[in-house]
């Protein structure tokens, strides 16, 4: 083998080498851009959703402002809860608990809590009263402490 056919094989090896780390960079640019353009179209994804959940909002503070005052027995009362769930009196005051999504990252951990305690009763409540109506509609007993909570 002739002494120049090394020369012939280091520089056949250099290109090759650079020819796959600009290979590389190509790929690694492309999965760049396609990362900061899937960014892009996720942030505008959220900004839509979260324009179109302010509407509802507004237009549920709307409402409320609409409404305003309710007389009930004479006497009038600011933001009445006249949808009968309680969220009306929170967006009117502009404190909507599970209005926005990503409401309870903001919220405080006692309005957490007793978020929590309030769901938590109302389930064990709404349970209770799916036990007695199947139990009476089945003609069982009734357990003492499903008859003492219900009384009250």
């Amino acid at each position: 083998m002739p002494w120049w056919s090394w020369i012939v094989i280091w520089i056949a090896l250099i290109a090759l080498s650079l020819l796959y780390v600009l290979l590389l960079g190509i790929r690694t640019w492309r999965g760049f851009s396609a990362t900061v353009d899937a960014f892009h179209h996720a942030g505008a994804e959220l900004s839509r959703y979260r324009a179109g959940a302010e509407q509802r909002l507004s237009a549920e503070r709307s409402v409320i402002e609409e409404r305003g005052a309710v007389e009930r027995g004479g006497a009038i009362e600011e933001y009445g809860d006249v949808e009968g769930d309680g969220r009306t009196q929170l967006a009117a005051r502009g404190r909507a608990v599970g209005g926005l999504p990503g409401w309870a990252v903001f919220a405080s951990p006692e309005q957490m809590k007793d978020e929590y305690t309030a769901a938590k009763a109302e389930r064990v409540s709404r349970r209770r009263r799916v036990r007695v109506a199947r139990r009476s509609e089945r003609g069982q007993l009734q357990s003492w402490r499903d008859i003492e909570s219900l009384r009250d």
